[in-house]
C-alpha cells in the first residue's frame, strides 16, 4: 500500500530530501557546529598556555580547559556532524524516507543532554578535569560519565535509524542493487560506531557505578585496554566518514566515479575488519600486555588498515584526474590538477584534507604503531601532533568542505562572504599543518604532552630540552593560532549563511508517493547516487606520480625514526 510522504526535490542537484530527515540533518549539523565553537574557544586557551612565551592559564584551569577541548572537539562536534552525514547518505542519497523519525529525534535529544551534562561536570562543577582519556584511578563526578553514556546511547540510536533507513529504501525499491559508494562508506562508519559504542558501554557503565560508590574499584590496566577500544575506534568512525565525504565531493564537483568501485568498497571493508585493532598502539608502553599481542595488533593487522587508507588516497585523486582528463585537461602530468577549481572551498578543503591526512596523519600513525619507535614518542607532543593531523586536518576540514555544498542545497541559503569561504580551507589547512608538524617535531625531541609547564620551572630535578624544542613550541603555537583564525572564518561563513543568509527560493515540500520505482534523481546527482567505475585507471598517471612521492616520503621518514631510536641507547 502506497503511503504519502513529504519530499522536496533540490532543483540544482535533483536530490530528494525527506522532510523529517532534512530537519534532523540540519539540527545535527547545527549543534555540531555549536560544539565546534566551544571547542575552538578552548583551543585558543590551550594554545596560549602551551606557548611558553605566554603561558596563559594556571595548571588547574589548563587541565579543565584541555579536558573540555578534547571532549567537545573529538566527541561532540565530530559525532553530531557524522550523524548528519549518516542521514544524508541514507535518506537523501537513496531518495527514501527516514525510518522512525521520532526515534531519531529521541536519539538526538539524548546526545544533546549528554553533551551538556558532560560540559556541566567539567566547567560548572569544576571537579572533572580528567582529560579526554579519563584514566582510572583519576575520578570525575558521576555526571561526567553519565553524560558520555547518554550521548553514546543517542548516537547508537542514530546508527540503528540509519540501518533502518537502508532497509526502508530496499523494501520500497528506491535503489536497486548495491547502495552508492558514499552510502557504503557511511555504512562502514556506522558499523564501526556500533563496536565503538559497545566498547564504551563496557567500560563507562562500571566506571559510572564506581563514581557513585556502587563499584568498589576499577583496575587501571583493564580500564585503559577497554577504553581505547572506544577512544581510538571513535576516530576510525571519523576516517570512514571523511573518506566518504572525499568521494562525495569528487562526485559533486567533478562528476567523478571511482576508478574501481569494487576496490574502493574492499578498502572500506578492511576498515571494518582491522582498523579498530590499531587502538593497541596506545598501549605499547603498558607492562601488562605481551609483546606478541602488541606486535600482532599494531603491525600485521594495522598494515591492512593502512593499506585501505592508501587505496582511498590513490583512488579519490585518481577519480578526479580521470574526470578532468575526460574534459580535455590532458597536457602533461598535472594540468588536470592545475586547472581544478581551487577557488571552490568544497574542492580545496577536501584536497588539503586528503594531503594532510596522508602525509602527516597517516605516516605518523604508522610510526606510532611500531612498538620500538613508539617508545621514543609515547606520551610526548608527537601523539597530539599525530591526531590533530588525522582528526582535525583530515576529518574536520573534510566536514567543513562538505558544508559549503550543504548550505545552498540543504539549508537553501546563499553562501555568505564568498571571499572568506574561498580562503578558509587554505588558512585552516596551513595553520593545522604547521601546528601538527612542529608538535610532532617537539615530541620527537621528548617534549611531554600532558605537563602544564614543559620547562619544569621550579622543580629540583629539572630537565633542559634542546633549544630547537623551544623554537618548535613557538612555531606550533603560531600554527595553532592560524588554524583558530581559519576555524573562526568557517564559523562566520556557516553561522551567518544559515541564520542570516539570503534565502534561495525553491519549491516547498510536495506530497509524493513513496512507492516502488520512485523517480530517480536528476542527472546532476547521478555521479553521487549512482553505482559504477570510471574504468580508466591508466589515465591517472599524475596521481600515480604523487603516490610514488608519498611512498618515498613514507619510507625515508620511517627509517629516519629508526635512526633516532638508535641514538637513545648508544653503544660505548
Amino acid at each position: 500500500m502506497a503511503v504519502n510522504r513529504m519530499f522536496r526535490t533540490c532543483p540544482t542537484t535533483g536530490l530528494k530530501f525527506h522532510q523529517p530527515a532534512e530537519a534532523l540533518i540540519r539540527w545535527n549539523a547545527v549543534v555540531g557546529v555549536v560544539f565546534l565553537l566551544v571547542g575552538g574557544i578552548l583551543a585558543l586557551l590551550v594554545t596560549l598556555t602551551r606557548w611558553q612565551a605566554v603561558h596563559l592559564l594556571p595548571p588547574d584551569m589548563f587541565y579543565m580547559v584541555l579536558t573540555g577541548h578534547g571532549l567537545n572537539m573529538l566527541v561532540f562536534w565530530i559525532i553530531f556532524f557524522e550523524i548528519a552525514v549518516l542521514y544524508f547518505a541514507g535518506s537523501t542519497l537513496l531518495g527514501c524516507r527516514l525510518a522512525t523519525p521520532k526515534v531519531a529525534w529521541a536519539g538526538f535529544w539524548l546526545m544533546v543532554i549528554g553533551g551538556l551534562m558532560n560540559n556541566y561536570a567539567v566547567f560548572i562543577r569544576g571537579d572533572s578535569s580528567v582529560m579526554f582519556t579519563s584514566y582510572a584511578p583519576m575520578g570525575a563526578h558521576w555526571s561526567f560519565y553519565l553524560g558520555l553514556i547518554l550521548f553514546a546511547v543517542g548516537a547508537l540510536i542514530a546508527c540503528f535509524v540509519f540501518f533502518g533507513t537502508l532497509a526502508v529504501g530496499k523494501a520500497e525499491r528506491t535503489y536497486n542493487g548495491s547502495v552508492p559508494l558514499v552510502t557504503f562508506g557511511a555504512v562502514t562508519a556506522a558499523i564501526i560506531a556500533v563496536f565503538t559504542i559497545a566498547s564504551g558501554a563496557i567500560i563507562l557503565i562500571p566506571t559510572f557505578g564506581w563514581s557513585i560508590g556502587m563499584v568498589p574499584s576499577i583496575d587501571s590496566l583493564m580500564y585503559r585496554q577497554i577504553w581505547w577500544a572506544f577512544g581510538h575506534s571513535s576516530q576510525q568512525i571519523n576516517v570512514s566518514a571523511h573518506v566518504a565525504v572525499w568521494y562525495a565531493v569528487a562526485a559533486i564537483v567533478f562528476g567523478a566515479k571511482p576508478m574501481s568501485e569494487k576496490v574502493s568498497r574492499t578498502a572500506f571493508l578492511l576498515y571494518i575488519l582491522f582498523i579498530t585493532l590499531a587502538s593497541a598502539h596506545h598501549l605499547l608502553a603498558d607492562p601488562g600486555l605481551t609483546s606478541k599481542w602488541k606486535i600482532l595488533n599494531t603491525s600485521y593487522f594495522l598494515y591492512l588498515a593502512v593499506l585501505a587508507s592508501m587505496v582511498h588516497g590513490l583512488t579519490v585523486p585518481g577519480s578526479i584526474e580521470v574526470a578532468q582528463r575526460a574534459k580535455g585537461f590532458n597536457r602533461g602530468l598535472f594540468e588536470w590538477l592545475r586547472k581544478a577549481p581551487w577557488g571552490n572551498p568544497a574542492f580545496s578543503g577536501v584536497f588539503i584534507s586528503l594531503i594532510g591526512f596522508g602525509f602527516l596523519g597517516g605516516i605518523s600513525g604508522v610510526i606510532l604503531g611500531t612498538e620500538q619507535l613508539n617508545l621514543i614518542m609515547h606520551n610526548t607532543l608527537y601523539v597530539p601532533g599525530h591526531f590533530h593531523a588525522t582528526v582535525v586536518l583530515g576529518t574536520s576540514l573534510a566536514f567543513m568542505a562538505i558544508t559549503y555544498f550543504l548550505i545552498p542545497v540543504l539549508f537553501r541559503r546563499e553562501l555568505a562572504f564568498p571571499g572568506v569561504a574561498k580562503w578558509q580551507p587554505y588558512v585552516f589547512g596551513l595553520g593545522m599543518a604547521i601546528f601538527s608538524l612542529f608538535m610532532m617535531g617537539a615530541g620527537t625531541l621528548g617534549v611531554p604532552r600532558r605537563h602544564w609547564d614543559v620547562s619544569f620551572s621550579g622543580n629540583p630535578l629539572g630537565f633542559e630540552f634542546p633549544g630547537t624544542a623551544w623554537l618548535m613550541i613557538g612555531l606550533l603555537a603560531i600554527g595553532g593560532l592560524l588554524a583558530i583564525v581559519g576555524g573562526a572564518m568557517y564559523l562566520l561563513v556557516t553561522v551567518y549563511s544559515v541564520f542570516l543568509g539570503k534565502k534561495i527560493e525553491t519549491p516547498g515540500f510536495q506530497h509524493v508517493t513513496a512507492k516502488a520505482g520512485m523517480a530517480a534523481p536528476a542527472p546532476a546527482a547521478a555521479p553521487l547516487t549512482g553505482y559504477g567505475s570510471s574504468g580508466h585507471a591508466a589515465s591517472a598517471s599524475g596521481t600515480f606520480v604523487l603516490a610514488m612521492v608519498f611512498l618515498v616520503s613514507f619510507v625515508l621518514y620511517y627509517f629516519i625514526n629508526w635512526k633516532y631510536l638508535s641514538t637513545v641507547w648508544p653503544l660505548r
